[in-house]
């Protein structure tokens, strides 16, 4: 099944994960879509192309919220599998720990590419604006029908 989206917004950025002997660099994409608000995909490895298409079948992406990472530019922020933290000692430096089943991971970013991203991200839909974007009535009304028309017309 491919995993394919056209997000509003995205941003290449260079994640330094921090090993216990050593750091590798890993490519990665921060994507904002205005269909989905509230949320942020970080989506790793190569999987952009050059159309603004994202195709996470050869990479991973994971869902954080867009609150969520602008809290951690200031202060540490998150609980449980995705925390954000900025770095107490260089301006630059943000922390992102993502904890899976299959294990967990630390990485060191830049503050100013995640701060300028999401600047962009609140030009396409301001904070607290968020819910004006999303459709419930309408995805009640399907969710209600079982996916479809209501057959007695109601």
């Amino acid at each position: 099944m491919t995993n394919r989206w056209n997000p509003g917004h995205t941003a290449p950025v260079t994640l330094q994960l921090i090993g216990p002997q050593s750091w590798t660099e890993v490519p990665a994409l921060l994507c904002y879509d205005a269909s989905d608000p509230f949320a942020v995909r970080i989506a790793f490895g190569d999987i952009g192309d050059d159309n603004g298409v994202v195709d996470t079948d050869d990479g991973i992406a994971w869902l954080v919220s867009r609150e969520l990472l602008q809290a951690g530019l200031d202060r540490p922020s998150g609980e449980g599998d995705v925390r954000v933290w900025p770095s107490a000692s260089a301006t630059d430096v943000l922390f992102l720990h993502l904890r899976a089943p299959s294990g967990e991971a630390l990485f060191e970013l830049s503050r100013a590419v995640v701060a300028g991203f999401l600047r962009q991200t609140e030009a396409m839909v301001p904070s607290g604006t968020e819910s004006e974007q999303l459709h419930l009535d309408d995805e009640l009304h399907v969710l209600l029908s079982n996916g479809g028309a209501d057959p007695s017309g109601r």
